[in-house]
Order: structure tokens, then sequence, then C-alpha cells
């Protein structure tokens, strides 16, 4: 069948895949609830035909403000298949952010899961009048929950008005609302269409590989990123397994044995990390060999043509000595592959994790281009550590002469809902997105990331600084957790930098060194100058005008909570310098 809507992925699983036992399934206190396709699909009409009933009609929205589960899916296939708009938000924004997403979009219906989420939208429905509809997803003696909602469903059946429903809906119809995550000022709405969704998928043909059956979420399928590839698993016929929470990734993975997952590079980082940490518990012969395997991973090349005889067979050892036990230790014995994107990851974590088979594929894109620009492929030259792939198929990328990353083709928004003049902003006459990324293209056609235009500053030598390429740096090394690098009109760069906390815990046991709290270790002599030897050393890796020489560290967490974090893990550049206001005119007032 022709799949032009996001509902018409349902019949097409029936059709191509009716034996998987398992489309959908979400682990809540240790246990796996999971769902056959006819079970998703029987529960996606229950829902539609109780949004019917509410009187839930074509072009009204619906929040959907919960975490992954496989409901997530229900609800967002019933809304589409009425004709209505999805507009998913994150659980763990603000009530301000709430209040002006709800308010912006014309919200008519929410659904949201967690206490704190409902008291935050429940102190703001006041002043949202568009809001006629509200339940929670378990009954929290306030609002009427989903199991009501799929027994309203299952009472009051429509079934014609649902089949005329999905035919009226139309292909080039605005079938979401995805707010962004405000990292540059106020979350703008981003409508997009079905068409710009289900040619996201068709054209992941080269990335994902066919024998690949098992899928791993965690990362917020709210997100633009995360939700295109749940649909490229449906699109497949695999199964979706959500993981309970962050903290039992590792157990949910030894659990099912994923082959694929999507990831974000802080998350890479923490595996390493992970990895890292337990090696320095070894001793001896054990230790030393563990470390020769790592450190041989990270100089892995992709292409064969980079990797001589001889250090192919010293990974195979590598494999038989360490890789396979890392392997087997995380539950990732049957990975094909791993997404990672929405932002860059070091060629050093790119190439391990590929060497140890959990090959890595990076991808670029943003919510307003649906959001895949470039994904790395299994074709020829599709895939390089340090570059995020080749433009999809459909989909032309060029380098505007300011070094600005620009696209146009089937993966372009509709625009920003009610903002035309900031829709003309990023889309030119020509229909050019503006990416407002710096980048270039290789000889292979693959596309490499610089930095962000925006987060470029001149220092007072007229020299530009890109501090993406520099945090990358920091952040890479296991000592430091986040940095942000700052400097404009100053003589030379400087520093925020929150160490990582846990690893400097193992640290500090094997160097016998105090550990209490972190404003505490951020005291000690011992563990200063050892910060400082691992910051001369990334400043050996710099040019002269780029090179940290002012730097402050910061005991605090940096969270999605305390809003210094984006709920994909990246650092909102902007609140962080205004946060930290005082620290950095410290730090550049002190003289040389």
């Amino acid at each position: 069948m022709e799949i032009k809507r996001l509902f018409d992925l349902l019949q097409n699983y029936v059709e191509k895949y009716p034996n998987q036992q398992v489309a959908l399934a979400g682990k809540k206190d240790g246990e796996w609830r999971k769902y056959s396709i006819q079970e998703y699909i029987e529960c996606v009409n229950r829902l539609s035909y109780a949004l019917i009933e509410l009187g839930i009609e074509k072009e009204d929205k619906v929040a959907i403000i919960l975490t992954n589960r496989p409901e997530w899916n229900m609800i967002d296939m019933a809304v589409n298949q009425i004709g209505a708009i999805g507009v998913p938000i994150y659980p763990t924004i603000s009530e301000e952010d709430y209040h002006f997403i709800l308010k912006d979009c014309e919200a008519k219906m929410v659904i949201m899961d967690g206490l704190s989420v409902m008291n935050k939208v429940s102190s703001i429905l006041y002043d949202v009048p568009n809001i006629k509809l509200v339940y929670t997803m378990i009954d929290r003696n306030k609002y009427p929950y989903f199991s009501q909602l799929m027994d309203l469903g299952e009472q009051h059946p429509h079934p014609e008005e649902l089949e005329a429903r999905k035919k009226a809906v139309d292909e080039m119809e605005c079938a979401t609302i995805i707010y962004t995550s405000g990292t540059t000022g106020t979350p703008k709405g981003v409508m997009l269409s079905n068409y710009n969704l289900m040619n996201q998928f068709k054209n992941f043909e080269f990335t994902i590989p066919q024998r690949s059956t098992r899928a791993l979420s965690f990362l917020p399928v709210c997100h633009a990123y995360e939700r295109a590839l749940i649909y490229a698993y449906q699109y497949r016929g695999m199964s979706i397994y959500y993981a309970e929470n962050l903290g039992t990734i590792a157990a949910d993975m030894k659990d099912i044995h994923p082959t694929m997952m999507c990831a974000v590079p802080r998350v890479m980082e923490r595996f390493y990390d992970a990895i890292y940490s337990s090696g320095k518990k070894m001793k001896g012969i054990s230790r030393a060999i563990f470390f020769w395997a790592l450190h041989l991973g990270e100089r892995y090349k992709i292409d064969k043509i980079h990797r001589n005889w001889f250090y192919d067979f010293k990974l195979g050892i590598a494999d038989k000595l360490v890789y396979s036990k890392i392997r087997t230790k995380i539950g990732a014995e049957e990975f094909d592959i791993v997404v990672s994107g929405a932002a860059s990851l070091s060629k050093k974590l790119a190439g391990f994790f590929s060497a140890i088979k959990m090959p890595v594929y990076e991808g670029y894109g943003l919510t307003e281009t649906s959001p895949v620009i470039a994904v790395s492929n299994n074709n020829p030259h599709g895939r390089e550590v340090g570059c995020v792939g080749q433009p999809l198929p459909g989909v032309e990328v060029k380098i505007a002469d300011n070094g600005e990353i620009i696209c146009r083709g089937h993966n372009v928004m509709m625009g920003y809902y009610k903002k035309p003049e900031l829709t003309k902003e990023v889309i030119d006459e020509d229909g050019w997105f503006h990416t407002g990324d710096m980048g270039m293209i290789n000889e292979h056609n693959q596309l490499i990331i610089t930095g962000r235009i925006k987060s470029l500053f001149k220092t007072s030598g007229g020299k530009y600084i890109n501090p993406d390429l520099i945090e990358g740096k920091f952040i890479a090394s296991p000592f430091f957790e986040q940095t942000v690098v700052v400097g404009e009109n100053q003589k030379y760069a400087g520093a925020i930098i929150v160490p990582d906390f846990n690893f400097m815990k193992g640290w500090c046991q094997r160097h016998n060194v105090p550990y209490t709290t972190p404003q505490e270790l951020l005291k000690n002599e011992d563990v200063l100058k050892r910060f400082a030897r691992e910051i001369n050393k990334i400043n050996g890796t710099l040019g002269d005008t780029e090179k940290v020489k002012k730097y402050e560290f910061i005991a605090d967490e940096w969270s999605i909570a305390n809003g210094l974090m984006t709920p994909t893990l990246k650092v909102k550049r902007k609140v962080v310098t205004q946060r930290y206001a005082d620290v950095i005119e410290k730090m550049f007032a002190v003289k040389d």
C-alpha cells in the first residue's frame, strides 16, 4: 500500500508483518507490557472513537505531554487519523513554557502524565481558556484518565465517521506542531505535514539494516529526532521497547538485546566513561590489555581502505579479549546500528563504538527539517567518522557564501505556527531553509558540521573563536561533564567548566584523595592540579587563539530541571552565560 499519512503505517504493518508478536512494549515496575500490532490498532481506533465522541474536530490541537510509553504512539496515531493535530510537549519544561505553548498552539485537549506535570498545567488553566478537555494517564482524583478514555471509545464506536475522517486527511496538511526547545529564545511551533514526516523514513533505506528487528527507545519521543526513528521502526515492522527511565537503560538492554537504538552524544559519552572507569579498577596485565584495546578502538577508521591488515589483526585480538566482554556486559551483542544526533560526537567515541561492534551512524538536522537533513548510510563512502552523512534522497544541501548550511526539499517545514514573518527569515524565496549552522561538504558529498553561526565570537584582537569546536574537546575528556567557552571582546577564550563528579569519585578513591562534596573537591589542590594538566593537554590540540587561558570550575549540576539544558541534553549557552555572568566577569577581571 502507499503510505502518505502517519496512520497508514498501521495498515502497512499488518499487511507486511502480520506475525510480529511485539509491536510496542513499555516497562513499568520491572515488567514489560507488550502489544501486538493487532492490539495496537485496536487501541488506536478506540481512542479515535473517544476523541470523536468528545467533539475533537479536524485541525483541533491535542497536546500530548507524556514520557516514552506505548500509549504515546496510540494517542499520536488516533489524533492523526481523525484529522486533528498532535502537539507533543516535553514533560520536563517549566510552568511558563507550558503556559506559552498551550496558549500559542490553541490546544483544545491535553493528555498528560506525572504529578509534577499535572500541577504545572493545572496552575495555568485559568489563563488558557482554549483548553476544554484534560486527561491524565492514571487516576489522580482530579481529571478523567486514560482508561476512561479507552472505555468511552469502546462504548461509543464511530467506525463510519472514522473511515470518512481518514479519507479526508491529505498528506500535505499539518500533522503535528513541534515546539523548538528554546535554546535561542521563545519556543516556536514548527508545523510539519504528513508529507514531511513520511518522506523521512522512506529515505532511511540505506541507513537502517533490513535485518534489524528490536529497537530500544529512551530519548524523548516528543522530539522530532527520536520520533522520526519511531516511525521508521514501525515502517520496518520492528519491535519498539521503551526503557523504563534513563537509569534503567543498561538493565533494559540486557533484557531485550536490542539491534538498534537512537542516542545523543552525551549518552554515548556516559557509556564510554562507564567503560573507562571499569578499566581503571583493574590491576596488572588485565588493566594493560584493557586500555591497549580501548586506545586501539579510538583510532578505528570505518572505511577499510584506511585500515591496514596489522591494525585489523590487532582489532580481532582486542575483540576476543576485551570488546566481546564489554558487549556482553551491557547487552549489546546484537547491535546493528546506533544512530547519534542532536550534537556532534567526537571522532574518538565514534571510532571506538564502531570498533567494538556498536556501529555509530551520525545524522544531522533540525525540528524545522522534519528533522533529518543528512545521515550516514551503507552506500560507498556513506559513512565516516567526523561526518554526519550524506543528504537524504530528495534533499538538496549547499554551503552559502557565509559558510552556513542551507537545504531545500521534502523535509523543509510548512512554517512556524502563526509566525509568517519568522518563517520568511529562515526560508528564502527560493525555498532554501537557513539552518544557522556552519559546515562544509567533502569530496564524497559528506556533510561536516563546524559550529553555530550565532555561537561564534570575536576576541578583542579581532580573531573569531568557534566555541563548539573547543567545547567538544573538553567534554570528550572523562574529567569534564560540561563546558561553555566565552570571551567576546576579551583578549582570549575562557571557559565555565562543570567537572564530571561521578568520574571524580572513582578518581579520588584510586588516588587516595578525600571526596565529600563537589564544592569541597574544587578546593583540593591535587584535584585542581590534575584539572590544570588536563586543560593543558586539551590546549595542546588547539590553535593559539583557541586556547582556553582562563577558566572557572562550577560545582552546580546543569540539567533540564534547572533550565540549563534542553530535553535533548544540549547546553543552553545563553542561559548559562546569564546565570554565571558574575563568574565570567570576575574571570576576565583578573589581570595576567
